[in-house]
């Protein structure tokens, strides 16, 4: 357990930090998970509508440092191209 001061406020921070980080990525995996089944239903003019939506929540969370840009990156490109291949 944290003894000095400084070490108590860190963990404070970092469950902080932490719940903030899991709404983040709990949006982008309801969103992503939206699209595959949308794709799956063979509803591809539906999933190109929540494209924006899920481009926003990627974008936000490599803004703020949840996920790395480049992470986000190749999440929209898969996803687009899994899209566009569907279509």
């Amino acid at each position: 357990m944290a003894i000095t001061k400084s070490a108590k406020k860190a963990i404070r921070q970092s469950a902080r930090r932490k719940e903030q980080n899991i709404v983040y990525k709990d949006k982008i995996k309801k969103l992503v998970k939206e699209a595959r089944a949308l794709v799956l239903a063979k509803k591809m003019d539906e999933a190109k509508k929540l494209l924006p939506n899920i481009y926003s929540a990627l974008d936000k969370a490599a803004k703020v440092g949840v996920i790395k840009k480049n992470n986000a990156s190749r999440r929209k490109a898969r996803l687009t191209r899994l899209i566009d291949k569907k279509a």
